[in-house]
C-alpha cells in the first residue's frame, strides 16, 4: 500500500496559496485520472483510497494546517501499517523556481515546517518526498510569501508543469524511485 501526501492548509483563504501547492497537484491528479473526489474525512485529514496498477493507494491532505502536518501522517501511516518507504510527500519549495520539481529519496526538511513535522512524528527523514518550486524571489517575508497566491503567469507555469507530475506520479507506481529520479530529475531552468 502506497500514501502519497499533498501538503498545503485547509480552509478556502489558503486554497490557491504557494504553500498549498501539494494539495492542488492531487485535485488536479485524481481529476486527469478521472479517480473519484470523493474525501473522507479521517484521522485530522482528507483521505481518499483506491487501486492503481493493482496496488492499494491513499491519497491524503492532512487538515491539520501545515506546521502539523506529522500528526495526520503519522497517525494515517501507523493505522494502516504503511512503510516509510511506501510514503511520498509533496510539497512546495521556495529554493526551486517556478515550473521546477525535485524528487528526493530521503532528506532533510530543508526549513519546511510540514516536512520537519512529518519527520518529527515518524521520527524518519527517510519518505519520499516531491518538491514543486514556487520560487521566492520577492523581497516579502517567508510566511507572507507561501500564504501568498500565484500570479496569472505562474499559473500558467504550474499547469503546465502539472501535465509532466502526472506522468511522473504515473511511473512512481510501477519505477523503482531511483530510476523515477533518473528520469525525472532536472537542473532548475
Amino acid at each position: 500500500m502506497k500514501l502519497i501526501v499533498g501538503l498545503g492548509n485547509p480552509g478556502d483563504q489558503y486554497k490557491e496559496t504557494r504553500h498549498n501547492v501539494g494539495f492542488s497537484f492531487l485535485d488536479s491528479y485524481l481529476k486527469q485520472k478521472n479517480i473519484s473526489d470523493k474525501w473522507s474525512n479521517k484521522m485530522s485529514g482528507k483521505l481518499l483510497k483506491t487501486d492503481i496498477n493493482g496496488e492499494k493507494v491513499i491519497f491524503l491532505k492532512p487538515q491539520t494546517y501545515m506546521n502539523l502536518s506529522g500528526d495526520c501522517v503519522g497517525k494515517v501511516a501507523r493505522y494502516y501499517d504503511i512503510s516509510i518507504d511506501d510514503i511520498l510527500v509533496i510539497s512546495d519549495d521556495m529554493d526551486l523556481l517556478i515550473g521546477n520539481y525535485k524528487l528526493k529519496q530521503k532528506g532533510s526538511s530543508g526549513g519546511h515546517n510540514g516536512l520537519k513535522d512529518i519527520e518529527l512524528k515518524l521520527s524518519s527523514s527517510s519518505f519520499k518526498r516531491l518538491k514543486i518550486g514556487i520560487s521566492k524571489t520577492s523581497d516579502k517575508n517567508k510566511k507572507d510569501y507561501v500564504l501568498g497566491t500565484f500570479s496569472e503567469e505562474e499559473k500558467k507555469i504550474l499547469t503546465s508543469l502539472f501535465q509532466e507530475l502526472f506522468l511522473v506520479l504515473d511511473d512512481y507506481f510501477s519505477l523503482p524511485f531511483s530510476d523515477l529520479m533518473s528520469k525525472y530529475n532536472r537542473k532548475n531552468r
